[in-house]
């Protein structure tokens, strides 16, 4: 399951889009994320407007990478 936190966040028309393209990705690994994956707090922080520390632990990531 998805984190609120994250799931709120992207399912914003454009947003998974927008993450992919600026994390270097596919569309399709965003959308496979439970969690923000570590490297890429900052960039998915700036593209959604939320503080980076939601997207951390405590927040709606975790130490553990899902997907790229």
């Amino acid at each position: 399951m998805r984190h609120p936190i994250l799931e709120d966040a992207l399912s914003r028309k454009g947003a998974v889009k927008k993450v992919a393209q600026a994390c270097g990705i596919t569309p399709s690994a965003v959308c496979q994320w439970r969690n923000v994956p570590k490297k890429h707090v900052e960039i998915v922080a700036r593209i959604t407007g939320r503080h980076p520390d939601v997207f951390r632990i405590g927040g709606a990531s975790c130490e553990q990478e899902t997907s790229q």
